[in-house]
This record gives C-alpha cells, sequence and structure tokens, in this order.
C-alpha cells in the first residue's frame, strides 16, 4: 500500500454479489495496515460471505441490520459516518447503485452512506455485476448521477464472470480497491 492506513476508520459496505468473497480478502489487507475496519453487510451480502469471517478478519463487530449495535448517543449509522475517515463499498451492486443514486437507504449499508459528508470524507463504489448489468441504461444514468453527488467510482475490471461469461463488471482486484483507499487516505 502507497500511504500508511494506520490508525484510520474506515466503512466497508459489503452487499450481496458473488464478488463478496474478494471483499473478505480486502478487509484483512487494510486490518493488516492497521486500519481500523468496520464491515457492514446487506442481508443479501450475508448469504455470500457470513459476517463471522469478517468479524475474525477485522477483529471488530459487523454489522447487518440498522437496528444493532447500538453504541452510542447517537444512532448507530450516523456515529459511524461521523468516525469515518473513509467509505468504501465493495461489492457494490446494481441494486446499491439505484439506492444511492435515488437516495434510497433501506439497509444498514445505505443508511450509514446516507449520513456521510462526502465533502470531508472519501465514499469509494467498487461496482460488481454482469456486463448486462452494467451496460444498462438505468446503471449508467445512476453511475452519472452518483459521481455528481460526490461518489467516486472505481472502474470495473473485464473478463469471467460467474454468470458464466466475459466482459465489463468485474469488481476490481483488493489489491487494487486497497491501493485506491491508501491513497485517498493520505
Amino acid at each position: 500500500m502507497v500511504a500508511d492506513p494506520t490508525g484510520k476508520r474506515i466503512i466497508l459496505g459489503v452487499c450481496g454479489g458473488i464478488a463478496a468473497y474478494k471483499s473478505a480478502a480486502l478487509t484483512s489487507r487494510l486490518a493488516q495496515s492497521g486500519a481500523e475496519v468496520t464491515v457492514l453487510m446487506t442481508e443479501a451480502a450475508t448469504r455470500f460471505v457470513t459476517p463471522l469471517t469478517f468479524q475474525a478478519l477485522s477483529a471488530r463487530p459487523v454489522y447487518s441490520s440498522a437496528w444493532q449495535h447500538t453504541e452510542s448517543h447517537d444512532p448507530q449509522h450516523i456515529a459511524l459516518a461521523r468516525s469515518a475517515d473513509l467509505a468504501v463499498v465493495a461489492p457494490c451492486t446494481m441494486d446499491c447503485l439505484a439506492k444511492l443514486a435515488t437516495g434510497r437507504c433501506d439497509d444498514v449499508v445505505t443508511l450509514a452512506l446516507s449520513a456521510v459528508d462526502r465533502a470531508t470524507t472519501p465514499v469509494l463504489l467498487a461496482p460488481s455485476m454482469n456486463a448486462v448489468m452494467w451496460n444498462q441504461p438505468s446503471t449508467q444514468r445512476n453511475l452519472t448521477q452518483l459521481r455528481e453527488d460526490g461518489f467516486e467510482i472505481l472502474e470495473p475490471g473485464e473478463g469471467w464472470q460467474a454468470c458464466r461469461t466475459s466482459g465489463p463488471g468485474r469488481m476490481p482486484e483488493p489489491e487494487a480497491i486497497a491501493e485506491v483507499v491508501a491513497a485517498r487516505l493520505a
């Protein structure tokens, strides 16, 4: 990693896509570099990788519901958002992109991100979806809106996908995401 993220507080949102397994490697890499990683998972994400995996890798509680872990005087999503130095969503599904672009916050990931001040705290989105979904006009409109709203989109890679096709839409590799995170924290 380029910069030293020691002591930096990172929110890692994990959405429900097969690339969620890569987020375990990202969590490990960030934690090993000294960052304090708090993982937030959508319900769908817990179907791909369990919260226990992320808890073991981050040595921190994992949030999979907006109704759990009320540990502060502020609602949990507010406290997490205020304390974060950076937030990243990996994988960021088509559904999550649409929710963020339209201001919906009905899961713990989008709820916490709704409370992050993007003027002072970088929010990175690492999309992951099949090529057809990536190329949908609605996805492209949402990406344009999200960029205008201050989100940073990490361009997905091209290659073999779980749907047995090849094309754009693969989540960037954990090492590449970790490099961007380190650079934004510098």
